[in-house]
């Protein structure tokens, strides 16, 4: 069902003048100073890493200090997380831990 325009302009006039006459407060809120807190996990690269079978992967984070994004249990066994060099330095020089790779895109093998 359409209403005519004869008919809804009147209405929208109304709803208009109405909003209009709504008070506009002029007070403004005390401007502050952006807060600048440092993420330093932000900045870092994501890692895969994985750990021995009889290690814990979130325990091996926890050594230098990294907060896992991810645990592996299943296919991998290991965790994901976003480090720090020395962090992956540290990793690398682990006996339980068997690889750190930065996480990229992967691509598929072509059939060709």
């Amino acid at each position: 069902m359409r209403i005519p325009v004869s008919r809804a302009l009147p209405v929208a006039a109304t709803v208009l003048a109405a909003v209009a006459a709504l008070p506009v407060s002029t007070a403004t809120a005390a401007v502050r100073e952006p807060v600048h807190r440092t993420a330093p996990a932000a900045d870092r690269a994501t890692y895969i890493v994985t750990v021995r079978e009889d290690s814990d992967p979130a325990e091996v984070a926890g050594r230098v200090g990294a907060t896992p994004v991810y645990v592996y249990r299943t296919v991998l066994h290991g965790f994901s997380a976003r480090l720090s060099p020395e962090q992956a330095g540290a990793l690398r020089a682990m006996p339980d831990v068997e690889s750190v790779e930065e996480d990229g895109r992967g691509t598929g093998f072509g059939a060709g």
